[in-house]
């Protein structure tokens, strides 16, 4: 198995991804999102989503659902990152939720548990850092023979070049993840996709 993870810009895209992943048959319990949620554009019920996330049912009930990715996330805080949207294996791990909350000691959770499935470091903090600034991520556990599949849909979905990003990135002083940053507001992560997309 390998752990193939694409970074999004939109959510929309992210979730495209998502819903072609399984259809080709990655299975859901497999699969993880992490969504920048310092717009408030998901509203959902803290506890109860927050739970399913925790203990991974969240992609399972997600996917299928028929509006999409949104039913069943579950809403958490990410040092760092600011208020997130996540469901899955990843945000079990990295983030330590229950019943919405973030356990203490989950602050550098999310590059950890990236590292330890066998994500890149460097990789990660891009990752962690494009949360942060507004982005999606999607991580998926892919049984070897699906990888080149993986990789096609991550790409056709329109997820970012890690190594341009991390280079963006580093050009304003950049230089990782740091989960005492301050948490970028939604004016800020307007102002940032503003800019990229100039």
């Amino acid at each position: 198995m390998k752990t193939v993870t694409g970074l999004f810009d939109n959510y929309d895209d992210a979730n495209d991804a998502v819903g072609e992943l399984v259809s080709t048959g990655v299975p859901r319990n497999d699969i993880s999102i992490v969504a920048n949620n310092a717009t408030g554009w998901h509203k959902g019920d803290e506890t109860e989503a927050g739970e399913d996330a925790a203990t991974g049912v969240g992609v399972g009930a997600v996917v299928g659902g028929a509006g999409g990715l949104l039913t069943g996330l579950g809403l958490m805080a990410i040092p760092g990152v600011g208020p997130v949207v996540a469901a899955g294996w990843l945000a079990a791990t990295a983030v330590g939720a229950v019943g919405g909350a973030v356990v203490g000691g989950a602050a550098g959770g999310i590059v950890g548990a990236m590292t330890k499935a066998g994500v890149p470091e460097d990789d990660a903090h891009v990752y962690a850092e494009g949360v942060r600034r507004g982005g999606t991520m999607v991580t998926a556990k892919i049984e070897d023979d699906l990888v080149p599949d993986a990789d096609r849909i991550l790409k056709q979905y329109n997820s970012v070049d890690v190594g341009g990003r991390r280079t963006e990135y580093e050009a304003g002083g950049w230089s990782g993840f740091d989960p005492n940053a301050d948490v970028y507001t939604a004016d800020e992560q307007q102002r940032l996709r503003a800019r990229r997309d100039l």
